[in-house]
């Protein structure tokens, strides 16, 4: 479908609605948060309480010695596993091409046809594969991030205006694949999938941008969800320390004496239950409960009493001089307070896992400074992420996706924000890709392969043909979004050397059998199963 752009036409801001011609007027929350009419928000993932300060996952000041939480499931922060962020750009944003690049059969460098670059928003004097004359090199691929980004690419820019420590040990894979246009109906949360192979965190078990199974704009896959991890909405800073609520014992007494109290309180209902009984034949199970109950509250308050010491808002990592956000940004952006929040749970462990769905990507306008514009604030958002991970040394998968994607008709913005760059003309669910950025403090990620030329196969996971569609053929996720989140699952389980369970968590996966894993996986491990005290 065409835009035609209009005399005179202006860019749109970054907040301001898209207003589509050949789109019906929006009726569902989808349709508006695509389109900018509604913001999109926050969400992380996570599991149960027991860390906040210097190293969130060294263990803390202990209760006191006969209160036993033992077996009470209280999670380690991120239970071990390496943080996840999933970046859902909701509309149909540009990733391939213009921001990452997609060859051929060979990989990155496998370059695509003019023809097939123009569909993809980039002129014929700034395709990839061009050598500048002046330099006698190609001035077009950029790498800064392991994986090859088009050297103009937006959303680059902004990675690497945030991610200045992080990018030094970044790492990335690229996934060429199909999903439909315009719809959450595309299961691209991997929320539950990550949760389900031991994600976990310290507060909540699941946290959601929307009211939704997912928590996110895209559905998740139907046979991967929990209904009971469902998601929490968390999209700003108050959401954060409110995950946290001891009532008004703090507002009465000190920290300290409010763990005594809830110790107290711990010690008298454990006498009680000594003596009664429950009447049912349940009454060992109910009496636990209880138990839980109580020692989680004590260790609540023991950990998190004073909930603004969860509040990004005033982490000097992330806002302020030496902040990650200047307070000006931090202040003027809802999109950076989402993700900051978002970020503060995962990265230390609070949460297991995350979602930032950002609204407004659906930028087919007839210009091509609008997307320019949003694609840069996305990268700033996910280069946040990987700057607050170096800060806190500790490794940090992103995933980036959005349902379907955009094309160019060749025609050029030639404002300042446009760059002279190919308009967004229409939607094009051909042209779409997800991406990963893997962070791992002090060493780059190690791609697999024996030489450069089966790296690059690892590096690019699946392909495209060279009039720049997706080669449907080329993975089990290129045309299948189900099977998409299957194989992001499996990269997140070989981080940690454990894709060889990947059938046992999922007996009915459309990978193949797990002699054929290794062709859908980018990197050898980072961390060994369990992160042990990375600060």
């Amino acid at each position: 479908m065409f835009i035609r752009k209009p005399k005179n036409a202006t860019t749109y801001k970054l907040d301001q609605a898209l207003r589509h011609g050949d789109h019906r007027r929006p009726l569902s929350r989808r349709e508006f948060i695509a389109q900018g009419f509604m913001a999109g928000m926050g969400t992380a993932l996570g599991g149960s309480l027991l860390s906040l300060f210097a190293n969130p996952r060294a263990a803390f000041a202990a209760l006191s010695s006969d209160i036993d939480i033992d077996g009470c499931n209280i999670a380690l922060s991120g239970a071990g596993k390496i943080p996840f962020i999933c970046f859902d750009l909701a509309g149909g944003a540009n990733i391939a091409g213009s921001n990452v690049l997609v060859g051929q059969r060979g990989g990155q460098r496998d370059f695509l046809t003019t023809a097939g670059y123009s569909k993809q928003g980039l002129p014929g004097d700034r395709i990839p594969s061009l050598v500048n004359p002046a330099s006698g090199s190609n001035d077009f691929v950029d790498t800064s991030l392991g994986l090859a980004f088009h050297s103009e690419s937006a959303m680059l820019r902004g990675i690497l205006e945030k991610a200045r420590a992080a990018a030094v040990t970044t790492n990335g894979a690229v996934l060429p694949a199909r999903s439909e246009n315009d719809t959450g109906n595309n299961p691209h949360n991997p929320m539950y999938g990550i949760n389900r192979v031991g994600a976990d965190g310290q507060l909540v078990t699941l946290v959601g941008s929307r009211s939704s199974e997912s928590g996110g704009n895209s559905m998740a896959p139907m046979a991967m969800i929990n209904p009971e991890v469902r998601p929490t909405k968390v999209d700003r800073p108050t959401d954060v320390t409110g995950l946290v609520d001891v009532g008004d014992l703090v507002g009465l007494f000190s920290q300290d004496e409010t763990v005594a109290v809830m110790e107290s309180m711990f010690r008298i209902s454990q006498s009680k239950m000594g003596r009664i009984s429950t009447g049912t034949g349940n009454d060992a199970a109910i009496k636990d409960l209880a138990r839980c109950v109580y020692g989680k509250s004590a260790s609540l308050a023991d950990q998190f009493g004073v909930p603004s010491a969860l509040d990004p808002a005033i982490d000097p990592d992330i806002v302020g001089a030496n902040g990650i956000f200047s307070s000006a940004e931090f202040l003027g952006d809802g999109e950076f307070r989402k993700t900051a929040s978002i970020m503060k749970l995962v990265v230390n462990g609070f949460a297991g896992a995350g979602t930032v769905t950002m609204g407004g990507y659906d930028y087919h306008t007839g210009d091509r400074a609008t997307g320019e514009l949003r694609d840069l604030r996305a990268g700033r958002c996910i280069g946040a992420c990987l700057e607050y991970a170096a800060r806190k040394n500790t490794p940090l998968m992103v995933y980036v996706c959005s349902d379907g994607s955009v094309f160019s008709n060749g025609m050029t913005d030639e404002s300042v924000d446009g760059a002279g760059k190919g308009v967004w003309t229409g939607d094009n669910q051909q042209t779409a890709a997800s991406f990963f950025l893997v962070y791992n403090p002090g060493r780059l990620p190690v791609l697999l392969g024996a030489t450069p030329e089966q790296e690059a196969l690892h590096q690019q996971l699946g392909y495209m043909r060279p009039s720049g569609d997706v080669e449907t053929a080329s993975s089990p996720g290129a045309n299948n979004v189900n099977l998409l989140v299957e194989m992001v699952i499996l990269n997140y389980m070989a981080l940690h050397g454990e894709q060889g369970n990947f059938g046992n968590f999922f007996p009915l996966n459309g990978l193949g059998s797990a002699s054929g894993w290794d062709n859908y996986t980018a990197f050898e491990p980072i961390v060994n199963g369990v992160i042990t005290n990375p600060v």
